[in-house]
């Protein structure tokens, strides 16, 4: 499996990709680590006849997820390493830049529980941050992600080489954001309840002119590298 092409990126939203390569309609899928679980919500209203589930493992933001009712969109608490779905239940899993947030020790783990869980046939689609560009250059001053990243990557290593398992592409997308002030930056990615981010003021203050150096009168605008890496358990 290659880490990075950076000659490979294309630029587009990500939800445009995953309809590309999923079939959402009238199938079973599961969120895993699916914070405010934008897309999947996105997606529920998209295809009512879609059963889907978004777990998460901050309670803060679970309980969140439940004041939202859509009625084919399941919320629970749990994580990737423990999936409470029945063996080949589900026709897609997707975790989307939430791998290298569950504890090294357990991806390994959660990468056979999503193979568990998988009809054959199903798909995982795996969506990482490249640990490159400007945009991760900034978040670097929140947290250095560098070590959780290539552990996540490692971990679907580890499901590709699986006899039941193979990779069956793997992209890199530049998905451009817009954050329209530092307020809104800050609240997205400072004030979170699923890390603690141990900063001092001087840090913070180092965070806030590193952002201000991107802003312009119509806010800061990144392109945002991801690698996507879509496996498929083998059909029977």
């Amino acid at each position: 499996m290659v880490l990075d092409r950076p000659e490979a990126y294309v630029t587009g939203q990500e939800l445009d990709l995953m309809e590309q390569l999923l079939r959402f309609d009238g199938m079973r899928g599961i969120e895993l680590g699916c914070g405010a679980a934008w897309l999947t919500k996105t997606l529920a209203r998209r295809y009512p006849d879609t059963r889907f589930i978004a777990t998460e493992v901050d309670t803060i933001q679970h309980r969140k997820n439940l004041q939202e009712s859509i009625g084919n969109l399941e919320f629970r608490l749990e994580g990737a390493e423990s999936i409470s779905e029945p063996d080949e239940s589900q026709d897609a899993v997707w975790m989307l830049k939430s791998l290298h947030h569950v504890p090294t020790d357990l991806m390994v783990q959660a990468m056979d529980e999503i193979a568990r869980v998988l009809k054959p046939g199903g798909y995982a689609y795996f969506s990482e941050p490249v640990y490159s560009g400007e945009f991760n250059a900034l978040m670097s001053l929140i947290h250095d992600e560098k070590q959780v990243r290539q552990a996540a990557f490692n971990a679907i290593c580890h499901l590709a080489e699986r006899d039941d398992m193979t990779l069956q592409q793997q992209l890199f997308l530049n998905v451009p954001g817009c954050y329209e002030s530092w307020e809104v930056f800050e609240s997205r990615f400072l004030k979170v309840t699923h890390t603690r981010l141990d900063l001092d003021q001087q840090r913070y203050q180092q965070i806030r002119q590193a952002f201000s150096e991107h802003l312009g009168d119509d806010g800061a605008h990144f392109l945002k590298p991801h690698r996507i890496d879509l496996l498929r358990k083998q059909p029977r």
